[in-house]
């Protein structure tokens, strides 16, 4: 009998993290007894099938570990209930409430929400189509956290990328479309600062297209009122709501089960949108919307330490300033027409009697003359009828 190990995914050689990942790899190598042989294949399956979960939990306990490592340098900020809050009208900007909206915090993968407005941007200008192929390149692949584990090469067309960015915030499928786009991350996260300013967020800075914390570098910040700005422009191009209202779907032929991370989807009628944010340091983020006949809202949630509680807020404050946006007037009604007569058509086998203007001047003279004469001719008749003097 002899060992085979299970392949984990490539990882950066230099991360940090890398000795607590080889200890962890040798673990999970020890939890498949492997046996060589046509004979063994089906013992093979069954012990696969039976141990799935240690390499799930293995797997979850490595990107934890990478993820904190990275952490680690990252000053934490989260606080109960939150670091900072606003609410919006979506089709007018203005704030319905707010709460320290100005103080900054870490975004995390709301910076995806940046990621995704530059791409349907880019798609609405013709200069990117959705079926598009995006080729994963190897430092896409290595992204950890959130993702939906895409292979060097590998291509998937744009489209299937960002439902990966909303749905399962996919740091690797962040990574891919920036890097389709403007060759580098790098590159790209200037144009995401750029647009930034655009849009008046001027208390924000944009370090990575995915939000995700990395080693030697710093990681985005924000405001709620920015976020809120951000929000307020990508409801303007409703195509985004696609992504953005999936609760549900599946990646690489159903391979991948995603699963959308914002509970407010469910917990909310008329939710559709927009993104949630966490890393440990940065605590529990949301930027939410909803609607309702009257008009559309827009919440925006950041820095709380507990997920239910930053759920909680928004939900809460997404309902009552639905509630009290002004009643839209009744639509006005259509302009009148003006009525027009329609000539009926002659019965089926008879034909049209000629109508036109010439025709009955001529007729109507021609009746005139005709009774002249016949009045004439009864004068004169009776005046010979009339007895003479002699």
């Amino acid at each position: 009998m002899s060992l085979t190990g299970y392949r984990i995914r490539r990882v950066c050689l230099l991360h940090p993290a890398m000795p607590a990942f080889l200890s962890l790899r040798v673990m999970v190598c020890n939890c498949f007894p492997i046996r060589k042989g046509r004979a063994h294949i089906r013992s093979n399956m069954a012990t696969i099938r039976g141990k799935t979960w240690r390499i799930m939990a293995w797997i979850a306990a490595a990107n934890t570990i990478f993820i904190g490592a990275s952490e680690a340098q990252v000053r934490a900020i989260a606080r109960d209930p939150y670091i900072g809050a606003i609410v919006v009208n979506a089709e007018s900007g203005e704030v319905l409430l707010e709460n320290r909206a100005d103080e900054r915090a870490y975004p995390a993968s709301m910076a995806k929400l940046m990621t995704l407005l530059l791409v349907q941007e880019r798609i609405d200008a013709g200069l990117l189509k959705k079926d598009e192929m995006v080729t994963t390149s190897a430092n896409a692949s290595r992204m950890g956290g959130s993702q939906v584990w895409l292979k060097e090469k590998e291509q998937f067309p744009v489209e299937e990328l960002l439902y990966a960015l909303m749905v399962q915030s996919a740091n690797d499928a962040a990574v891919a479309l920036a890097e389709h786009l403007s060759g580098s991350e790098a590159a790209f996260v200037e144009r995401m600062n750029q647009r930034a300013s655009e849009l008046g967020m001027t208390a924000t800075r944009f370090t990575s297209a995915s939000g995700l914390p990395i080693t030697g570098r710093e990681p985005d910040i924000s405001t709620a009122r920015d976020m809120a700005r951000l929000a307020c422009e990508m409801v303007r191009h409703p195509a985004l709501l696609a992504y953005t209202s999936t609760k549900e779907r599946g990646f690489r032929n159903g391979q991948v089960a995603m699963r959308n991370h914002n509970a407010l989807l469910r917990l909310l009628p008329n939710c559709d949108g927009l993104k949630t944010g966490w890393f440990r340091a940065g605590g529990y983020s949301v930027a939410a919307t909803a609607t309702n006949a009257n008009g559309r809202v827009i919440a925006v949630v950041m820095g709380s330490a507990q997920r239910l509680e930053r759920d909680r807020i928004a939900r809460e404050l997404l309902l009552t300033h639905l509630e009290r946006l002004p009643l839209r007037p009744p639509p006005a009604p259509p302009p009148a027409t003006n009525i027009v007569t329609v000539p009926i058509p002659p019965a089926a086998g008879k034909e049209a009697a000629p109508h036109s203007g010439g025709q009955v001047w001529r007729w109507g003279l021609i009746g005139l003359v005709g009774a002249a004469v016949v009045g004439g001719c009864g004068y004169l008749i009776g005046r010979w009828s009339l007895p003479r003097e002699k």
